[in-house]
């Protein structure tokens, strides 16, 4: 079954000095480079979502989308909902897979897992957990939640998880392999998961 996917690396960073995040190098490379090596033999099509440094995303080859306004005018950088709602709106295909540009580790069966879960449970939205943590970013949706999803933007909703269980959900444990959902919060981060790939 084919599946689009979205990038989400809109965001501000401010933890991380406000610098672009997908762009920080690890190991000589983009940490969102790691992402799409492997993210790109999991599904049928990938979409970056940015807001700055459109021209170094362009470089990758993708499309890049960068938030929108939404029809009450409610401004840019509303959080990864701004992203996955972008996924939804331009995916070609029926299923969207979102991660965040900052987890360089992500499980090579990230999609055809929580693919498997959600036709066994009838789920529109399937997410990530490890180790009894949820992981609300790394989610698969079905494109027909998009209305849902616009519904609660425009009623001020700004919280994830909260629309994601608000639909058919279902959470997907992936705690055999839970240092792929490491996420690169700030620089100190970056130097720990730098030192630990290099050992």
């Amino acid at each position: 079954m084919a599946i689009s996917s979205i990038i989400l690396s809109g965001g501000r960073a401010t933890r991380m000095g406000g610098v672009d995040k997908g762009l920080v190098q690890l190991q000589q490379k983009p940490l969102i480079q790691h992402v799409i090596d492997r993210l790109r033999p999991q599904v049928d099509e990938i979409i970056i979502n940015a807001n700055r440094e459109i021209e170094q995303y362009l470089a990758l080859d993708y499309p890049v989308l960068q938030d929108e306004v939404l029809q009450d005018g409610t401004p840019d950088f509303i959080g990864p909902l701004a992203g996955v709602h972008l996924g939804l709106k331009h995916a070609q295909h029926d299923y969207l897979l979102t991660v965040p540009c900052d987890s360089p580790l992500l499980p090579l069966n990230l999609a055809s897992r929580l693919l498997a879960s959600s036709l066994e449970n009838n789920a529109d939205i399937a997410v990530a957990t490890s180790d009894g943590d949820t992981h609300p970013v790394f989610c698969l949706c079905k494109k027909s939640v998009l209305k849902s999803l616009e519904d609660y933007l425009v009623n001020g909703g700004r919280k994830v998880s909260a629309w994601q269980k608000s639909q058919k959900y279902i959470e997907v444990d992936f705690s055999d392999c839970s240092d792929a959902f490491v996420n690169l919060n700030t620089l100190e981060d970056l130097v720990t998961l730098e030192l630990k790939m290099s050992q």
